[in-house]
Order: structure tokens, then sequence, then C-alpha cells
């Protein structure tokens, strides 16, 4: 028996809490809405409902020390890092399911599968000074392979940007490779650490120069690297890299000389570092369970338990609060209706060498190659990511169109604490590719994640080492605890998944109608009347889930209950593969690995080639070269080598798919103006452009097409998504009958 004092504006009361009953002792004043029955000088029970009972469970303390207790396995011992199939991370896996036992889940399993793991035990670079003073910098690591007995002696140069540019006529071979990158605002790490080893560098070493971890000078960022393993790199902070560049400057000044030709200025550090790619070895992601009492179909919460440094809120802080409400769950005695799934996720980081699409590895295999059985059987997933913290003075929740309007009556029914988010809380759609919830959502797993990838956190302190617990915000954590205990209550009383189908097909049409183009949409009228037609019954089909789903809630028979749910059963399958083949029809990426439909890419890129073509017909060589630069990833051949460029453009068009992933097949009718832009940029005022016009053209006229074919798939694959709506729609009416 313990005690619980709450707070209710000018109210207090002290509950005595025993086997989900409350014992008053000494009121003071009460809330009545809080507690409807009020025993005066008698000490009798009031009995509370299962939601408040459960909530009474949370502890966001105990929340928060199984967070830190995470921190405890690191690969390096100084700035931490739990990575991808690493022993740090086995070892915190094998603690989560001990968690999950001592809390009570049950079929508690290590879902185990193969992908490529990551070490990083050190970085450290010396530097002696003039002075003779001697400067030991920690380094932060990315999946590449370098190894090193002991500290070992280098040159190191500094190369700005790292671009083709700066390496021209500079002699780095063998060399450490000094450039400043914003991975955020201009090009990811991958390209500049793939040029360095073209142009034989021992390894590159990286300062973010603003867009991530803003938060200080002394900071380290980490990212995937999204690139091969046998190109070599290291992340350094600013403040390390300005006492570095300061030297190189001092030595240049010493000599009175400039830093070019084959000989630009250097200093002689040393390095000590151990960081391992291992190719094809095990990892597990921790699965508990709450039994369902009426089906076999399934909640599932998951959160991610790899990091970069201590990663307190990525994703410690989720993995905690996750457990936390399953742990709430179970002391409220919640029976559910839906086997609730706890999900610890590995490798969300990373875990494919060589891959644009290398993170999210944990919850891709999980659902498609562990448990492909999931598919179909899942009617919502929550996951969670930094959730201990205020992005914004809104929160939200993003999911998947389909699940909006659920959300949206969800989120109306609550009351958000002015302490964790002042401006309330809002839905947004769709699913990004961010986090874990895209893998779920494209295997036909409806999903949801609190959204994070908005305000200043992800500039200043994401995958740094200042991701630690003095980011923490109780009240935002006790929000989020509560929310989503309720969500997954709210979820848990449907027999139906609440899929409105018209929003889906009303983002599509309203994209479309956004980016029509006369020569591909000869009949916008009849596109429009088809989306028309397609919303309306999806609009229908979301009322009678919605009628369904309170029907079943006013059966108060347990048996009741499961003989109606077998009635729908079927129907309940037929909707989650309508959203599955919305999912397949409708989801596309760009090179940013922004989500947009299929039309999208070739829309933007005509547009692109349109502004190329009408600057280059006032000989505007300068504008067209802006318009370029924005067509797919050509940005990238203004910077690179060729060499550079093509790899990590062919690496997603025509590498296998298995090690795609979650991406594969989703960037669509790539152009490749490598050779354009090389010609455009050698161009001089006065000098012939009619090749160039026509290499314009022919691109544009490509385009061209394959818009058109995306336009006539887009009609196909809304009569389609039209015509299973229909069917379901029937479903309905035979049920009914």
């Amino acid at each position: 028996m313990f005690c619980i004092v709450k707070m209710y504006t000018d109210y207090s009361i002290c509950f005595h809490m025993k086997q989900g009953y409350i014992f008053t002792d000494t009121i003071l004043r009460i809330n009545k809405e809080q507690v409807p029955c009020v025993l005066q000088g008698r000490k009798e029970a009031i009995p509370l409902n299962t939601e408040e009972n459960c909530i009474s469970f949370l502890d966001t303390d105990w929340s928060y020390h199984l967070a830190r207790r995470m921190e405890k396995e690191k690969t390096n011992s100084i700035l931490g890092y739990r990575t991808a199939g690493s022993a740090a991370e086995t070892a915190t896996g094998r603690m989560l399911y001990e968690e999950m036992y001592e809390i009570g889940l049950t079929d508690v399993s290590r879902d185990t599968f193969t992908l490529d793991g990551w070490e990083f035990e050190k970085a450290i670079l010396k530097y002696v000074d003039e002075s003779g003073r001697e400067h030991l910098f920690q380094m932060g690591g990315y999946q590449t392979n370098f190894q090193t007995d002991g500290f070992q002696d280098y040159e190191l140069i500094y190369l700005g940007k790292g671009t083709a540019a700066d390496y021209e006529g500079i002699n780095v071979q063998n060399k450490l490779v000094l450039v400043e990158i914003n991975q955020r605002d201009e090009w990811w790490i991958s390209f500049p650490v793939y040029q360095a080893y073209l142009r034989g560098a021992a390894a590159l070493i990286a300062v973010q120069a603003n867009g991530y971890g803003e938060i200080a000078d002394t900071a380290l960022n980490a990212q995937d690297i999204a690139g091969p393993e046998f190109a070599p790199a290291f992340s350094l902070s600013q403040a390390d890299a300005r006492l570095l560049k300061d030297a190189l400057f001092s030595k240049i000044q010493s000599q009175n000389t400039a830093a070019s030709g084959n000989n630009p200025a250097s200093l002689q550090v040393s390095l000590d570092a151990s960081s391992r790619v291992m190719p094809d070895v095990q990892a597990s992601n921790i699965v508990g369970k709450i039994q369902g009492t009426e089906t076999d179909h399934m909640i599932v919460l998951s959160a991610h338990y790899d990091s970069y440094f201590d990663g307190f809120q990525d994703d410690n802080a989720a993995v905690a609060m996750m457990l936390g409400i399953a742990r709430a769950l179970i002391k409220g005695g919640y029976k559910p209706a839906h086997t609730l799934v706890f999900c610890a996720m590995a490798a969300e980081e990373w875990g494919v060498i060589d891959s644009k699409y290398d993170w999210s590895t944990g919850a891709y295999n999980q659902v498609f190659r562990v448990h492909p059985d999931w598919q179909g059987k899942v009617i919502a997933n929550l996951n969670f990511e930094l959730p201990a913290h205020a992005h914004n003075t809104r929160d939200a929740i993003r999911c998947t169109y389909e699940y909006a309007d659920f959300i949206r009556e969800f989120t109306d029914s609550l009351t958000v604490p002015p302490q964790a988010y002042p401006d309330g809380i809002s839905v947004l759609s769709p699913i990004e590719t961010w986090s874990d919830d895209f893998s779920m959502a494209i295997a036909g797993i409806p999903s949801t994640v609190n959204d994070f990838s908005a305000g200043p956190f992800m500039q200043n302190y994401y995958h740094s080492q200042y991701d630690n617990q003095d980011v923490y915000q109780e009240p935002v954590y006790r929000f989020h605890h509560e929310c989503y205990l309720k969500l997954v209550l709210a979820y848990d009383r449907l027999i139906l998944p609440p899929l409105n189908f018209s929003n889906t097909i009303q983002a599509a049409a309203s994209n479309a109608e956004e980016k029509a183009l006369d020569f591909a949409v000869s009949d916008l009228e009849g596109l429009r009347a088809l989306f028309r037609t397609a919303a309306s019954l999806g609009q229908e089909v979301y009322q009678k889930i919605c009628q369904v789903n309170k029907e079943y809630s006013s059966l108060a028979s347990e048996q009741d209950r499961k003989i109606f749910r077998r009635k729908w059963e079927n129907t309940s399958l037929q909707l989650l593969k309508i959203f599955r083949k919305a999912q397949d029809y409708l989801v596309r990426l760009n090179w940013q690995d922004e989500v947009i439909f299929p039309q999208d890419a070739a829309f933007h890129n005509i547009r692109q080639l349109e502004k190329a073509r009408d600057a280059l017909t006032d000989n505007n060589i300068t504008d067209a070269l802006k318009a370029l630069y924005r067509v797919d990833n050509n940005m990238y051949a203004f910077l690179f080598d060729e060499e550079v460029y093509y790899h990590f453009t062919e690496y997603i068009l025509k590498q296998s798919p298995d090690r795609l992933m979650w991406g594969k097949g989703r960037i669509i009718h790539h152009e490749n103006l490598y050779d354009l832009v090389e010609r455009l940029k050698e161009k001089k005022p006065g000098d012939s452009l009619e090749a160039e016009k026509q290499t314009l053209r022919e691109a544009w006229e490509r385009q061209k097409h394959y818009y058109e074919d995306d336009i006539e798939y887009l009609i196909r694959a809304v009569e389609k998504l039209r015509n299973l709506i229909c069917e379901v729609s029937d479903m309905f009416e035979k049920r009914t009958e």
C-alpha cells in the first residue's frame, strides 16, 4: 500500500492505492469530476476505471533510471556508442530481455537476424604544439574500418569543404584530411569521405560546420555513413579543429608561404584508432508481450536501443518509456483484447554497409524477414523517438494518412499540460523515413511516432555527446507516458483498424491537381471524378468502421465480444490489405529521402529542366546550373569526382534489393546530368550552347514520358484502390444484413 497525492487546481486528496481501488482517509477538498463518489467519515472503496488505474502506476522516475542504466554498456569508454551488432548492443539487449521478464511480460524473446555490425572503440588524435605542449583530441567515429597499433604518425592537412576542387594540385596520399561540412544544409558525409579515399587519403576527419551539433563548439557529431566501409572517417569538434587550423595558419605565416601546389601546409600528428566494421554478424530485437484475450491480432510498441554516444533521448528514454507503459499496464491488471507487443529494436541508426538506406535495419528485418507473419495482423504500431524533451511549443503525433482522423479524435480528448506543451498537440501526416515507423508502414502496419524532426534539438543536441540527462524534461516525459498509454487502450477498444482511405486519396488528388501538366492530363475533370469517387467510398467505409467499433464497445459480455469479433475478422484483414496496397502503389522517395507520390519526381525534374532550358536560351549559364543543381542528386555532379557521383547513384539504382531494404524501388526516373554540368561549368561567354540545349531537350523528353507513365500508373492505382474499397464496402453490407 502506498500514498499518491494528486493536485487538481485547488483540490487535493491523499489516496491509498490497493488492487485497483482508492481508499480515502482524509479529505480536504475533492474534485467530484475526478472521483465521483465521496464517502465522508468512512473508509470505503471507490473503484477506479481501468485507464486511471493503469495511469496511476506510471512512474517516470523508474523510466528515467532505466534510460540511464542503458548507458552502462558502450564500445567507446569515453564517448559511449552502442552500435549495431556490437558487444555493447548485445549486452544492453540482454539487460532489456531480463527487464521485460522482471516487469511481467510474457513470451520474451530475442528475434535474431543478420546485419553488418560496427565496433567503435576509440579515435584519439595527438598533436604537440610548438611550445611542446601535448594536445589529445577525442574524435567521434563513422561506420568504417581503421585500425592502428597504438599511436601512428601522420601528416594532417586542411582542405576546406572536401570537394574535388579542394584537392586540385594537392597530394594527400596517406595523409589525414581535415574538412568542414554541413550535413544538414549541404551534403552528406559519405561524399567527401569517398572523395578523400579516391585521392589516396589515409582517412577523412570531418568537422560539423553547423547543421548539427550547434549546442557548443566542443560538440562531436555522428551520422550514418551511407557509404563503403573501406573509406575511413572520423569526426572532430569545432573547438579542437580550431586549434589545428590556427597551428596550420601560423605555420604558413611563419614560412611566409601559401598552402598551394603539391606542398600545402601540414602538421605532424599521431592517431590511435580502432573502428571495425563486421559484415554478417548477429543482432537481436528484444520482444515481450501482454497476451490478448480475444484475438491474435496485435498492437506493437517499438523503440530502438542502439545509440550514438550515450543516446539519452535517442533512444534510451523511448525504450524506457515503452517498458514503463508495459509495466503500468501489467501492474494495473489490464487484460487487452489484442496482444500487446513491446519491441526494443536493434540497429536503427545503422546496419548495412554501403547503402543509402542503412538505417532502420532492425525494424525492417523484424517485419520483413523475422516476422513477415506480423503483416496483416498488426493493427497499429506506436513507435517512440526522443520523447523526454519538447521539440517545440506544440506537440505532434505523426501518423499514416489513413489514421489521421482517429488520432485527431484521440488528441481532441486529451488535456495537454501547458508546462509541457503550451500550444497543445496536433496530428501530422504522412509518416517520414527518419525512424522505424516507416519500415512498419510499408509492411502494411499503420504506424505513428511522437514527432521529433522539427525544432532546435535536432540541430543542437541530436547525435552528439550533449544528448544526455541534461536535456531531460519530466513534464514532457510524463505527458508522453500518459498520452501513449491512453492511445494503446484506445486502439485496444477497437475491433476494426480505423483506416480512412479518403485521406490518402485526397492527398494524392491534391498533389495531382497541383502538379498537373497539360500534355499528360488531357482529361483533368475525369481524373478529379475518379479521385472524388474513390475518396467518397473511403469516407463511407470509414463511417462503417466507426459504427462497427461503436457497436463492439457497447457489448458487455466477453463472449459476445468474441463472437462479434469473429464476425468481422475477415473485414479487418481486408482493410489492412488495402492499407498495404496503398503503401505499395503510392509511396515513393526522392533523393533527399522525403516521401512523395509517384509522379512527383518527374514533375519536379521537368520544372527544373524547363528553368535550365529558358536560362540557356537567354545565354544565362549561371541560372541554368542553379536549376540543374536541383534535379535529382545532380548537386553532387557539381562538387565531386565522376567516380564519387556514380558510386552513390548506381548503388541505389543497381544494388541488390536485400541491401536497399525499405528504399528498394522507391526512387524512380533518375536523370544523370553529370556530363552536362561539367560541360556547362567549362563554358565561357560567347561559346555555343547548342549541344547543351539539345541534351536538355532530350532530358526533358525523357522526364515527360516518365511523367505521362506515372499519371497513367496513378490512375490505375487509384482505380485498384477504389475497387478494393468497394469490395470491403460490400463486405460491410453483407455482414449487416
